[in-house]
């Protein structure tokens, strides 16, 4: 009995390679909460700024760098070790978040408040030892507090401190390949500069993903009516500088020397040209030179 042959395949209706799924990957959360973390935590480094220039009585600049989401386990390993990791309840929801400030930042923070320049004598690389870290409860606490207020807008979350920790490997607070949302923030105390790093599980962010929902609801409807009113209220001192100008024109450098009183210079524009009304340096409007009360003025066109 004669065998059927199979035609071969081109390669345009050859099947497609398949993809091995790790059901074990982290979780994604939607992308505009991650854009609506990105604003909470732009108003966060803003406010941080201000209130650490003002504890640690020196200017602070404090920038956001990235926000991401990550595997607990690409957040440990991406921290150095030893480090400053601070455990924080997220009242009233389940779970812990996480604080790590670089020792590159805390070891200038806590000359600074002992008396120093807020600059470390050498590198250090040591563990932070208990009396340092008493040290640094100000601190923390002034940055609990801004990370409160900046996330009222969407959640009431009373950030507290639970525990301290120096090595980001033995945390086990979280599963390994558990997702969390990684903030990164950049502090320079004047030549010094560090990291800041929060991780906050994505669980709890998509708890509160009806918030962010309300949240970006609320920005739209006040936008409309209420931010514009206050922005209103902001540009309505402003002052405006306001030129006339004719057309560009050229005039040979020996002709504008020669110039006296009662000559007449030619210029190679119509009357009837519109000349431009200049805003603060930019062209916005045309119009014509007209007299009002004895004054010349410009009637927009």
């Amino acid at each position: 009995m004669d065998q059927v042959q199979t035609p071969p395949q081109s390669e345009e209706n050859a099947p497609a390679a398949a993809l091995l799924y790790d059901f074990r990957r982290t979780d994604r959360i939607a992308k505009d909460q991650l854009r609506t973390i990105h604003l909470l935590h732009e108003n966060f480094t803003r406010a941080m700024s201000s209130s650490l220039s003002a504890y640690l009585r020196s200017y602070v600049v404090v920038n956001l760098i990235s926000v991401e989401q990550l595997s607990f386990l690409e957040f440990t390993q991406s921290l150095p070790s030893p480090t400053c990791l601070i455990t924080l309840g997220m009242k009233p929801y389940d779970g812990s978040a996480i604080l790590e400030i670089n020792p590159s930042l805390v070891f200038p923070i806590v000359e600074g408040l002992l008396g120093g320049n807020l600059k470390a004598p050498t590198p250090l690389s040591r563990e932070i030892t208990e009396i340092e870290q008493s040290v640094l409860e100000g601190v923390n606490r002034v940055i609990l507090n801004d990370l409160r207020s900046a996330w009222t807008p969407v959640a009431a979350i009373e950030f507290s401190l639970e525990n301290q920790a120096t090595e980001p490997q033995l945390l086990q607070i979280l599963a390994h390949n558990e997702a969390v949302v990684a903030i990164s923030i950049e502090v320079r105390l004047g030549d010094t500069s560090g990291m800041i790093n929060l991780a906050i599980p994505s669980i709890v962010i998509k708890m509160l993903r009806q918030k962010f929902d309300q949240h970006r609801t609320v920005r739209k409807s006040q936008a409309s009516e209420d931010e514009q009113e206050r922005v209103l209220k902001l540009v309505r001192e402003a002052e405006l500088h306001l030129d006339v100008r004719l057309p560009e024109q050229h005039v040979a450098v020996p002709d504008l020397l020669d110039l006296a009183e009662g000559d007449i210079l030619m210029f190679d524009c119509p009357a009837a040209r519109p000349l431009e009304l200049i805003v603060n340096g930019k062209p916005k409007y045309a119009g014509e030179v007209i007299h009002v009360g004895g004054r010349r003025a410009i009637q927009i066109a």
